[in-house]
């Protein structure tokens, strides 16, 4: 009888936990339509606005979707090694990606189009509200993470002689940003993500100024922000060396 009891309840148990099943597979995060939807109309309006868009990683947790042991860069770098010729701003081509990987964030090649000026998240706010009060034209802008600030601006020319390009070799590679924590400007040979994004720790990329904005020159930025990421390293403990607070000079 106790045998015929035990198959008895584990049985009823097994039925059970099928019985979750089904409802556990159905089961959605709320919302997730609506932010599915946002996802792509940000990201094509990303596209609308002249950025190039590739597809990137995404996070798991702490981990890389791209599962390389280490990941320098958790959910930060492209999908693809030709992500500067695939990165695009063809709407069709966006939503497919997107709806495709639903959980992909995307970057954004610089230097075709656009550059970005990507300075520390407290010199960057420091700085919005001084160029906003002083009425110089900001484009678009988002904040990184817990620590990085972008500021979106048109590109510095597209020479007609390709060996004329100025390769983007200052600090401004993603994995380096530990290494030159000042203003790192993003040109060509460079990328940043775009939002909407995800990064490792329930963190995001998200807009403070839509790419509804026009792309300023980076020119008329520059003064504000260098002299933000100035002050800002001067009362880091231990300080940043001022100097390492660069810019291109020169082309």
């Amino acid at each position: 009888m106790g045998d015929g009891i035990g198959r008895y309840r584990g049985t009823e148990n097994r039925l059970s936990r099928e019985s979750r099943l089904p409802q556990w597979l159905r089961r959605r995060p709320k919302n997730t339509d609506a932010d599915d939807s946002r996802r792509v109309t940000l990201l094509l309006a990303a596209g609308a606005a002249g950025l190039p868009l590739a597809p990137a990683a995404y996070p798991v947790s702490y981990r890389c979707s791209c599962e390389r042991m280490g990941c320098p860069t958790p959910g930060r770098h492209p999908v693809s090694f030709a992500w500067q010729t695939q990165s695009t701003t063809d709407p069709a081509q966006i939503e497919r990606w997107a709806e495709g990987q639903p959980e992909a964030n995307f970057i954004t090649a610089t230097g075709m189009v656009h550059d970005v000026l990507d300075v520390p998240l407290e010199a960057g706010r420091s700085a919005l509200a001084r160029l906003l009060e002083r009425g110089i034209e900001v484009g678009p802008v988002a904040e990184s993470g817990a620590d990085r600030m972008l500021f979106f601006t048109a590109t510095r020319g597209t020479p007609e002689d390709e060996d004329e390009w100025w390769p983007c070799e200052l600090d401004c590679h993603p994995e380096t940003m530990d290494e030159h924590p000042g203003l790192r400007w993003h040109c060509r040979g460079s990328y940043v993500l775009v939002p909407p994004a995800r990064l490792p720790g329930e963190l995001e990329v998200a807009w403070v100024r839509g790419p509804e904005h026009p792309l300023p020159d980076p020119l008329t930025l520059l003064e504000t922000l260098t002299d933000a990421c100035a002050k800002w390293a001067g009362g880091v403990e231990g300080g940043v060396d001022r100097h390492e607070v660069a810019w291109p000079l020169s082309r």
